[in-house]
């Protein structure tokens, strides 16, 4: 068939036709563990380019960490090097590491079965993100069957590292490997949105660790000493009351997230409270730990912080009003786990890419996803402080990280449908 005659129907339907091997796909990732920690995903990577192999594209592994490597590939369009669409260069990225299991005995299925049941596919990571993942693989190899059809370039990221962060993965990719092939215009992923949702920012990240020190005493003589514990709780109340403090926002943004369509879909897909969430700083206190013993007032106590930055308020605003409750207390330092904490980042929720998700989730569902913002953090933050505008596009997040996680099979077969699609409208397919 030659590439004037090939349309979008052609492609859907070659997509349908292949539903089992994407099913199929899906299973195999799922049953090969790659949680971080430890972060070994060496295994994971091979089931990928095995699939890959099979559809006779070549890969390219760089791994920064032998045991966390990151698959690459790049695809050429052939099509009439005149069209507008020539030199756009797109990205398909996704993370291959998993969240870990720590309650393997409470489940009701094999934590990595890969079972197929009532239309969801069982497993760890089914949701985070490996059907998101898998979705890119596939969209990319039909772009790569089908390159003739197609102008510019389509570069497939599979990366590792980005639980812990993407220091060794995503982020390795963009500031340390030193190619451009990696950075692309747009990027496209598939961490859970729900399919009535596209993100198009997240908050920001910041983590503390702060230590709390005291007099210690015997546990009668309180008289003498508050101790560390009791003054770290005061602290994290402090803490805590950031969550009602107004920040400078972009005014843009804050109109956009305040319409009453977007803070009821917030609500109903990350649960009520997600649209204040959205609009305001959240302090989580993960860890604490202090004492000796019952009967010992504490001289130290530890605890950490992780709080999130709604979009275009800057880091340096929150540390100020940190740095002004510490100044209230003697004896408290933190430090910044600065490999963990970033900036909120967005972009334009009014471009192209947004539209083309749209217009093609609308014809495959009939219902047009709004754009709105994450309250998690993604690998997108990374190309965003690059400058490059980056969405985000994926099945529901329920069940995310929980005990018996399940990916549903038609939200999984929407998402490789709606990617294939909207990447191959954007590098102008049989344009």
């Amino acid at each position: 068939m030659s590439p004037t005659h090939f349309g979008k129907e052609d492609l859907l339907a070659l997509i349908n036709t292949d539903t089992a091997q994407h099913i199929a796909f899906l299973q195999a990732l799922i049953r090969t563990p790659s949680p971080t920690p430890p972060g070994d995903t060496a295994d994971a990577i091979n089931v990928v380019r095995t699939y890959l192999d099979l559809s006779g594209i070549s890969t390219k592994l760089i791994a920064p960490k032998p045991e966390s490597p990151n698959l690459v590939s790049v695809l050429h369009g052939t099509a009439d090097p005149h069209a507008r669409n020539y030199s756009r260069r797109l990205v398909l990225n996704g993370h291959i590491d998993q969240f870990p299991v720590s309650d393997a005995d409470e489940w009701e299925r094999d934590q990595y079965s890969g079972d197929v049941e009532e239309g969801f596919v069982y497993g760890r990571s089914g949701v985070d993100m490996k059907a998101g993942t898998a979705a890119s693989i596939i969209a990319f190899s039909y772009l790569h069957k089908l390159r003739a059809h197609i102008s510019g370039r389509c570069t497939l990221e599979v990366v590792s590292d980005e639980e812990a962060g993407g220091r060794w993965g995503t982020r390795y990719l963009l500031e340390d490997d030193g190619s451009e092939e990696w950075k692309g215009d747009c990027v496209l992923v598939a961490e859970p949105t729900s399919l009535e949702s596209v993100r198009f920012g997240e908050k920001g990240t910041l983590r503390l660790d702060f230590t709390v020190t005291a007099p210690g005493a015997h546990g009668a003589y309180t008289h003498r000493s508050e101790g560390a514990i009791r003054i770290a709780t005061h602290l994290i109340e402090r803490l805590v009351a950031l969550e009602k403090v107004d920040l400078d926002m972009d005014e843009s943004i804050r109109r956009h997230m305040q319409q009453p369509d977007v803070r009821k879909l917030a609500d109903e897909i990350m649960w009520p409270g997600a649209s204040n969430s959205m609009l305001f700083p959240t302090v989580n206190i993960g860890t604490i730990r202090g004492g000796t013993s019952i009967n010992m007032v504490p001289s130290e106590c530890t605890f950490t912080a992780d709080i999130r930055i709604p979009i275009g308020v800057k880091s340096e605003a929150v540390r100020e009003y940190i740095d002004d409750i510490v100044r209230d207390f003697e004896g408290v330092s933190y430090s910044v786990r600065e490999n963990h904490s970033h900036e909120a980042a967005y972009s334009d929720p009014k471009h192209e890419m947004v539209g083309l998700l749209q217009n093609n989730a609308k014809a495959l569902r009939g219902e047009t996803p709004l754009a709105i913002c994450s309250l998690g953090a993604t690998d997108c933050k990374h190309f965003r402080s690059h400058g490059i505008p980056a969405y985000a596009y994926g099945p529901h997040p329920r069940g995310m990280a929980e005990r018996d996680e399940k990916v549903s099979i038609e939200e999984f077969l929407h998402i490789i449908r709606v990617h294939t699609l909207t990447a191959w409208d954007y590098l102008g397919g049989a344009q």
